[in-house]
């Protein structure tokens, strides 16, 4: 059960204007019973003014009625047939601590030299500006001018990496371009996947690179041969196997 708008103003004027029980304006105040006798006695809720329930629509006279006539009757509150919602908006830019206001400036010129594709209302979000401010800085007219010196947003703690690499993504989606040319995409590692069969094919290669230069030579020797020194070679040999 919820509790009437100002619980204990609500408590005060029940116990001052009506015979309900103790019990009875505890259970709609959702107050405990002995804080309810203390408002009685004076102890509890000193200079509280009362608030009457009746008047703003929380509690009929009926109600009340019931309840003094019968002290085992719990007390309802008037169910109102209007909801309200209340939204709260996310939009707009973001808030930003007075110590780093000042910076501002500095990244609104480094996003519009770096990234020229954002829209203003991406700067907004991202340093928490407003266009007015974005245009002095464009236009060179801010009162600041000649201090203004780029400097990247994340290194200042106004924005996030990710927030900033989100950005300059969707504005990138937007006007159908690419991030950055292959030309000048960077290089990474090798995937894990093709370590082990680059490293195999290339000790397979220098394999057969050693063997290629070891056969080379010898296979050039075999065509300068003459036969006095192959004779000479073999009579060494049977002289050896004979002795």
């Amino acid at each position: 059960m919820s509790a009437p708008l100002m619980p204990k103003a609500t408590a005060v004027w029940l116990v001052e204007n009506t015979a309900l029980s103790f019990k009875q304006i505890a259970d709609l105040c959702v107050l405990h019973e002995l804080e309810v006798k203390g408002i009685a006695d004076g102890d509890v809720a000193q200079g509280i003014k009362g608030m009457d329930p009746v008047t703003a629509g929380q509690l009929t006279r009926e109600e009340i009625s019931k309840g003094e006539a019968d002290p085992s009757h719990t007390l309802r509150l008037v169910v109102s047939k209007v909801e309200v919602k209340v939204k709260r908006s996310t939009a707009g830019p973001r808030y930003t601590p007075v110590s780093r206001r000042g910076d501002r400036p500095d990244a609104i010129m480094w996003l519009l030299r770096y990234h020229p594709e954002l829209t203003d209302a991406a700067l907004m979000k991202l340093v928490g500006t407003t266009k007015h401010t974005i245009a002095s800085v464009r236009d060179r007219d801010h009162w600041n001018a000649s201090n203004i010196k780029p400097v990247d947003p994340v290194t200042l703690g106004l924005c996030s990496q990710f927030e900033l690499d989100l950005a300059v993504q969707k504005a990138a989606a937007k006007g159908g371009k690419k991030i950055m040319p292959d030309a000048a995409a960077p290089r990474t590692l090798i995937p894990a996947s093709e370590v082990s069969g680059t490293t195999a094919h290339a000790a397979a290669e220098a394999e057969r690179q050693r063997v290629a230069e070891i056969e080379t030579p010898t296979r050039a020797e075999d065509k300068n041969y003459d036969a006095d020194s192959v004779f000479a070679k073999l009579k060494g040999i049977k002289i050896e196997e004979k002795e």
